[in-house]
């Protein structure tokens, strides 16, 4: 593992002691359960462990088409060190593919483009190939299928004692509670009917009535689902419905059930899910079976994925030997828990003593104006300061694309600003991070002007990253790397990181992380308007914002900083750039609060863009590499 150079691209798998014993965690699992699906052979599988035998003590786990490799986690190459597993390196050793859905879509991607002909596998992806692509920190469904559910699940395993009698994890009843819903999938219209009108056929037909359910309801969904996993490259010819049928508005016909976890079609959910689930039923049907009567959507997903074309193949290659369940009548359902996978509540009105929320922007400024508070902006230290654009190389000039004159003149504007505050707080030795980074307009540019510095951009969108790697390796480049990941699967040291034009809560969480890792930063906020509360914060972010206004106020403040486009009037663009300064202004403060110096300051010239302004923060106490 020296040689950052691979032959192959390495897939990496984590797993843990028990009782001193090796054991895969669900996230391994499940990796492994798609690779024996897809039957995919693209990838040298690294298990990482402090044990040396971990492949040879798993072995009975463990598909037998795989080339296996045991590796220390201190052996692991740079990038894969600084990501939580599973994590995907591939044969350069300069991009890094980390967490689990990022991982599994390129294990579909590697599987399809060896083998085009694998139409099932290719079908994972879903509708458009969306399953799981948007990132867990704003995604509740992808957070749930990601993380929610097998974290749970392992937490429920790991803790046996006691579980008897207990009601089902809050995280599998928000599963349940989405299978138990009406399921509306892409030009489902045909289906409908076709439901409509056995419905119909049962209601004249007696001797029928008590199997309608069966057969026209679950009956009919599976039926469908299970046409779309075989070869159907020509569809089976169908005659026009009769007139009584086709006459029926679309809003009149009965509803869908859920059959997968997406709806009517086996995704890239299923196979996150199954190992999950399979596991945690096991567990409760032994014991504690007088639970499974409130997971009876539950248990028929459970029964309907198991016939799914490969899926006992893909068990039985990983040693998980599945079984069908009884599946209890269903009960009248009580109201979903969601536990901690919802989102935190709005700060509530009845609780304050604040006056009545009155809509527009400038009752709130004012309001804030009687409370001491008001946007400030710092004075920029270098307005001048650019790069030698005309003697730097054509592929890391932002000309990519369709870029007009115009929009490559601002661009170039909008990186001098940040490569300027970057290089003041850099030293020889610092890893900078470039997150959300795009194509690598910011990343690149720093790897060139910083040679002794170590650059890494991280971007959750596969074509935006393969985009900026291709432009490194065109300039030779040889200090940096790129992962492919949400925020959350990065964990390596850094000690600056840098944003440009974040989009919403990005750039809270981009903060955030640079606060966890005691890093510098410099970012660029944007997209005022998609600021909501998030999984791990609330909004406003500070105290003294928090004590003047309640969360409507502030989200008024939020929507009127994105009036700043130079088309606006004068007065409106006033109050948009004075928005964006309190929005920015109650950043800085919840970073000052964690021993950060910040200042807020406007991009240089104002011009460069509408969402000009930049935050540059530091540590109280600034360390040397670490």
């Amino acid at each position: 593992m020296k040689d950052v150079k691979q032959r192959h691209a390495s897939l990496f798998l984590e797993v843990r002691c028990q009782d001193e014993a090796p054991r895969l965690p669900l996230h391994s699992s499940i990796v492994l359960f798609l690779l024996s699906y897809s039957e995919c052979k693209s990838f040298k599988v690294h298990l990482v462990s402090d044990k040396i035998d971990s492949s040879l003590t798993l072995q009975g786990q463990l598909p037998e088409f795989l080339a296996l490799q045991d590796v220390r986690p201190e052996e692991l190459p740079m990038l894969v060190r600084g990501c939580r597993l599973p994590a995907v390196l591939d044969e350069t050793g300069t991009l890094c593919r980390a967490g689990l859905a990022v991982v599994l879509r390129h294990i579909i991607n590697k599987s399809v483009e060896a083998e085009p002909s694998k139409n099932d596998v290719r079908q994972l992806l879903g509708f458009k190939k969306t399953c799981l692509k948007a990132c867990a920190e704003v995604s509740k469904w992808t957070r749930l299928c990601e993380i929610g559910i097998p974290s749970a699940v392992e937490e429920y395993l790991r803790n046996p004692n006691n579980q008897q009698h207990h009601p089902p994890l809050p995280a599998i009843l928000t599963l349940e509670q989405r299978l138990s819903e009406p399921v509306k999938v892409h030009n489902d219209d045909k289906i409908r009917r076709q439901k409509l009108k056995q419905l119909r056929l049962n209601e004249n037909n007696d001797s029928t009535k008590a199997s309608m359910d069966s057969d026209a309801g679950d009956g009919l969904e599976l039926k469908a689902a299970l046409a779309k996993l075989s070869v159907a490259a020509a569809p089976t010819p169908t005659t026009r419905e009769r007139y009584e049928i086709r006459k029926v508005k679309t809003n009149d016909l009965p509803l869908l059930e859920h059959v997968f976890a997406e709806g009517l079609y086996f995704t890239l959910t299923d196979v996150v899910l199954l190992p999950c689930i399979h596991q945690y039923l096991s567990f409760v049907r032994t014991h504690s079976a007088s639970t499974l009567h409130r997971l009876p959507h539950l248990l028929r997903w459970y029964s309907h994925v198991q016939e799914v074309p490969g899926v006992l193949r893909a068990a039985k290659a990983c040693k998980i030997t599945l079984a069908v369940p009884e599946n209890p009548l269903p009960l009248a359902a009580g109201p979903p828990v969601e536990g901690n996978l919802a989102n935190p509540p709005e700060r509530e009105e009845e609780t304050t003593t604040q006056l009545p929320f009155v809509g527009g922007p400038r009752p709130t400024i004012t309001k804030l104006k009687e409370n001491g508070i008001e946007a400030a902006f710092a004075h920029h230290p270098c307005p001048e300061w650019t790069l030698p654009w005309d003697s730097l190389p054509d592929a890391m000039n932002p000309t990519e694309g369709k870029m007009s004159n115009i929009r490559t003149v601002r661009k170039r504007q909008q990186l001098n600003n940040l490569v300027a505050m970057v290089t003041q707080l850099a030293k020889p030795g610092f890893t900078v991070v470039d997150f959300c980074s795009g194509t690598g307009h910011v990343g690149i540019v720093l790897a060139h002007a910083l040679p002794l510095c170590q650059v890494i951009l991280i971007e959750n969108k596969e074509e935006s990253l393969i985009r900026a790697h291709s432009r490194s390796v065109e300039l030779g480049l040889q200090n940096i790397g790129f992962i492919q990941a949400n925020l959350d699967y990065f964990t390596g040291p850094f000690q600056i990181g840098v944003a440009l034009h974040a989009c919403g809560v990005a750039t809270d969480m981009v903060m955030e992380h640079c606060i966890q890792a005691g890093a510098a930063f410099v970012i660029s906020p944007c997209c005022y308007g998609f600021i909501q509360n998030a999984v791990k914060f609330t909004f406003p972010r500070s105290k003294k914002f928090q004590e003047a206004l309640i969360y409507k106020e502030h989200m008024m403040l939020c929507r009127f900083a994105d009036q700043t486009a130079p088309q606006l009037p004068p007065e409106r663009r006033l109050i948009g750039k004075q928005c964006m300064g309190l929005v920015d202004l109650d950043r800085s403060w919840c970073a000052e609060s964690h021993g950060y110096r910040v200042q807020v300051m406007t991009m240089e010239p104002e011009t460069c863009s509408p969402k000009n302004n930049m935050l540059v923060g530091r540590p109280s106490v600034e360390d040397g590499p670490h």
